[in-house]
């Protein structure tokens, strides 16, 4: 008989793995937890017994031994994910990886290069790619429903203090602040939608609130390959229950303005207009728009649909929906951001 799960192993089991990913990936119809790492021998017991699974790790090498492990879900510091993807490469065990790839585009695309090489599924936990409303839009804007794109904006925030030791408020650590971290997102999810990579970059960045050494807040003017021009902010300066999450699309025919969509949790709403406009209005009286875009039937956990894509990849040997090289290329358009708001020049990606 056909194996039906794939077994899972998890590097970094604390943090984001146990707030979220974890509990997604106990939902998930395809995929079963049987192992778990941390280096403090304590919290990986902790977690073990928490979640039901066979056993508890304080080394890669020693997860990525046990025979059980089908594939492997990487969850710790950026710092450490160049390393853990290629052991998980010459463990011959697929992987799916958080966001970012590495510290920097030169070592994502080595990770990407050596998966490729070596036949290793490997896929980025750009989970919120699953949003309901994120799938909704894709098929909205793809099917035409808000004529030619034109224009596309994102906002992702958060309150993220001083925090003494903090890995993502160090440079050698997290390879950058709130774009790295959370502007990735925006990235990516106006690139999936709008089906069209970033080809020129503008950005401003600075740390206005707090005292790390990366940036706290980042503005990013994108030029899309089909002409579309694209705007994201990424904030670590704003407190959470103040935040405004929001993802808008303006087409010729339409726009769709999304709020709460972006995030951890699948939710939110979204606003449609649209409308047949003919001539030219000078008095532009907006009236009633007319036509809908259906919603999404029920919301789910986007975590758990990344694990049951990934898991069904494996199960049925067919492409990843999140490839390495989207991360990659993501990364490409973060540095690309960087280096202009260094120069204060439009790069090309």
């Amino acid at each position: 008989m056909a194996q039906k799960k794939i077994r899972w192993g998890v590097l970094g089991a604390a943090g984001i793995a146990d707030r979220r990913s974890i509990p997604g990936m106990m939902k998930s119809e395809l995929a079963e937890l049987v192992a778990v790492m941390e280096v403090d021998a304590a919290l990986a017991e902790r977690i073990r017994a928490k979640y039901g699974c066979k056993a508890a790790y304080t080394t890669d090498a020693a997860l990525l031994a046990d025979p059980d492990v089908d594939a492997v879900y990487i969850a710790s510091p950026v710092a450490f994910h160049e390393r853990q993807a290629l052991a998980c490469i010459a463990a011959k065990k697929p992987f799916l990886i958080e966001k970012p790839l590495a510290l920097d585009a030169a070592a994502a695309q080595r990770v990407a290069d050596a998966a490729a090489k070596a036949g290793v599924p490997a896929a980025c936990g750009l989970m919120m790619r699953f949003g309901s409303w994120h799938l909704v839009l894709r098929d909205a804007i793809a099917s035409g429903k808000l004529g030619t794109i034109v224009s596309a904006k994102a906002q992702f925030t958060c309150w993220y203090p001083d925090i003494p030791g903090a890995w993502r408020q160090a440079m050698a650590t997290s390879g950058g602040g709130a774009l790295m971290d959370m502007g990735v997102h925006c990235i990516d999810l106006i690139q999936e939608l709008v089906g069209a990579k970033a080809e020129t970059v503008a950005a401003l960045s600075a740390t206005r609130a707090f005292k790390y050494d990366v940036e706290d807040e980042a503005t990013v003017l994108m030029r899309l390959a089909d002409g579309t021009q694209a705007t994201v902010e990424a904030s670590f300066c704003v407190p959470d229950a103040a935040a405004a999450w929001r993802l808008e699309f303006a087409g010729t025919r339409g726009t769709a303005v999304a709020s709460e969509t972006i995030g951890q949790v699948d939710g939110g709403t979204v606003v449609v207009k649209l409308s047949d406009q003919g001539g030219y209005d000078a008095q532009q009286d907006k009236g009633a728009a007319g036509g809908t875009v259906e919603g999404p039937a029920a919301f789910g956990d986007m975590y758990a649909r990344e694990f049951d894509s990934f898991s069904r990849s494996l199960l049925a040997g067919a492409p990843v929906e999140v490839p390495l090289a989207d991360a990659v290329q993501v990364q490409r358009v973060v540095e690309a951001a960087y280096e202009s708001a260094r120069s204060g020049r439009f790069v090309k990606v």
